[in-house]
Formats: structure tokens, sequence, C-alpha cells
């Protein structure tokens, strides 16, 4: 059984500003600590067939300068690598890019903080869906990261994944995520009903309303 009210106060969310030549951008931080090593956190997150397993199969050459595509989902290139700590990759879905980066730091011996960062430019999507667009997806993979390093060996079925993102449970999930990422964003400045409203359009675009 999943607690997803557990799972939702077990990470951290942040959201800062960024510039780029393109203009102006916002940064989303969200991270959270497992009870494994650092070098197998991260074969977790850079070996295909673990990948699969907590978050989507992924295809492509998977080092520095490679190309990857995950099924349904973004591609990109993968712009650096320091194992066992960081890599960086472009993340490109439709005709959008944005910028991911991965940080693993050692909390103990047996303890690894999984940290993701997401740049995405601020355009018209921005502004009507906010942080939720892409806070959503990330919270739901961190939660398959959370699954999969308490069952490591147990696979992934995605017609289980996509009942329970359906139930009154992943719908909860959805909702408090989108909640969460409000409250991120107004902690930035951006007035609280807007904020609001951004969640509430990304909540609606992923169950239907």
């Amino acid at each position: 059984m999943i607690d997803v009210r557990h799972q939702i106060s077990d990470v951290r969310r942040t959201l800062g500003d960024r510039t780029l030549e393109a203009g102006e951008a916002r940064v989303l931080t969200i991270s959270q600590s497992y009870d494994t090593d650092v070098d197998d956190m991260w074969e977790v997150v850079t070996d295909a067939d673990r990948i699969a397993r907590w978050f989507l199969p992924v295809t492509g050459d998977l080092k520095e300068g490679g190309r990857f595509q995950f099924e349904g989902n973004a591609g990109g290139t993968i712009t650096g690598c320091d194992r066992p700590r960081s890599y960086a990759a472009t993340w490109e879905f439709g005709d959008q890019t944005s910028w991911v980066e991965v940080h693993l730091t050692p909390e103990g011996p047996d303890r690894t903080r999984f940290t993701l960062r997401h740049t995405a430019p601020v355009d018209d999507h921005w502004e009507q869906f906010g942080p939720a667009a892409v806070g959503i997806g990330w919270d739901s993979g961190l939660l398959g990261l959370a699954m999969h390093l308490s069952a490591p060996d147990a696979p992934r079925d995605p017609a289980e994944i996509m009942a329970w993102s359906a139930s009154d449970d992943g719908k909860l999930f959805m909702r408090l995520s989108a909640d969460a990422w409000a409250e991120a964003d107004s902690a930035t400045g951006t007035e609280a009903e807007v904020a609001r409203t951004r969640a509430s359009n990304t909540y609606t675009a992923y169950t239907g309303g």
C-alpha cells in the first residue's frame, strides 16, 4: 500500500530563478533521501534496466555526449557526467527544450539523497500551468524510485501503474503534489491565487477533472 501523504511530505521542493540567453527561466528542485549507498543509487539512475523499473523504458547511448529517448516521453543529450555524483542532460519534448541535472549526495554509508533540478523557460505554457506541469511528473518519478528501492527485483507493470494513477489514491497523490508545487510557486512571489490556479490547471490536465 502506498502512503501518498507520507511520500509527498518526505520530498523537498523549491523553485528559483535563472536567466538564460533565451530569456527568463525557473529552476525546480526536488529531492528525497533513500536507504541505499551512492554507488547503488548511481546504477539505479544511469543503468537502462534499473531506470525502466522505476521510471520509464529508455533507449540510446547513456554516456556523456550520447542521445537518449524515454518511451512516450522526453529525449535529449547527456551533456555532463561526474560518476557517481552527478550528470546533466537536455530535456526535449515536442518543440520545447529544458534542462535537467541529477545530483547524488551521501548521507551516511547506506543512505543517499537524490536531487533533481529542472530548468524550464518561462513561456505561455509556464504561465498557464506553472511548476506543477513538470513537478507532478517528477514527484511520480521519486515515488517510483522509493518503490523500486524498497523492492529492487520487482517488475514495473505499466497497466498496474495506469490503474493506480486513475484510482482515488492516485488522484490524491497528484492533487497533493500540485498543491505542494503551488506553495513553492507562491514562495517565489507569485500571487497565491495565480499559483493555485496554475496548479489546478495542471491537475485537471493530468486527471481530466
